[in-house]
């Protein structure tokens, strides 16, 4: 589950030096994940408005109860 925030909203506490780099596709997106267990904890990238966006895995954010938010479902198959 992904929650997009602009990059000025989004700050790493720690951590920084486990994360490794990946893109795929078309090499536009910074899929960030852990070196040592392998979760994808966020990713960046730009909006559809060019400004800088941080997708962030709420699963990996404190204090967040999943079953609280409201989802909206994406169809990227289609868009």
């Amino acid at each position: 589950m992904l929650s997009f925030v602009p990059a000025a909203q989004f700050t790493l506490l720690a951590g920084e030096d486990a994360l490794t780099d990946y893109k795929f596709n078309k090499h536009a997106i910074h899929h960030l994940f852990c070196a040592t267990c392998g979760i994808k904890s966020f990713a960046r990238g730009k909006g559809r408005d060019g400004g800088d966006n941080v997708a962030v895995n709420v699963r990996c954010l404190d204090d967040v109860e999943l079953d609280t938010l409201t989802i909206t479902k994406f169809d990227g198959r289609s868009r």
